[in-house]
């Protein structure tokens, strides 16, 4: 079966959005040094700033990734904004656990960049946590190229 991309209800919405939450706050705390504390207040708080109506939020594109009728994953992409006129963005892509290492993340980002250039996008963006080598083996698979690059350093007292 294909998979496809169907819009996000508020009700699915409200079923992921704690497990979005915490995993963001699990990558600041890994990736960021923070606090689990503080990580997620953060996680929290930005999310629901992006998304402030939730799935009826504007320029927010909530899909649903589905063979059938199984739900195996879903993709939050948000249109350019003045600040990104030429650029959408990808907050997050996900596919749950039970079903990854088939293909569905692949599939899903060409199914939203199909979407993307029917609504005349020329740019797709997306962050990825640089030990996060399977994804970033996706992206370049799929034509991603690098194009800033952060990096940090944790500082002891004493040092």
């Amino acid at each position: 079966m294909e998979l496809t991309l169907t819009p996000m209800t508020a009700q699915e919405l409200a079923r992921l959005l704690e497990s979005l939450e915490q995993g963001y706050a699990d990558d600041l705390v890994a990736h960021r040094g923070m606090t689990p504390e503080a990580a997620l207040d953060r996680s929290v708080s930005q999310i629901r700033e992006s998304l402030p109506a939730g799935v009826a939020t504007e320029g927010a594109l909530l899909r649903v990734g589905r063979v059938g009728d199984t739900e195996v994953g879903w993709i939050w992409v948000t249109l350019p904004t003045t600040a990104a006129p030429d650029q959408a963005w990808i907050h997050n892509i996900e596919v749950h656990e039970e079903h990854r290492g088939r293909g569905y993340a692949r599939r899903m980002i060409q199914l939203i960049e199909a979407e993307l250039t029917q609504h005349g996008v020329p740019e797709l963006g997306l962050n990825v946590f640089g030990t996060n080598s399977v994804a970033i083996g996706l992206y370049r698979s799929l034509g991603f190229e690098v194009t800033s690059q952060q990096m940090a350093k944790r500082l002891t007292p004493g040092s």
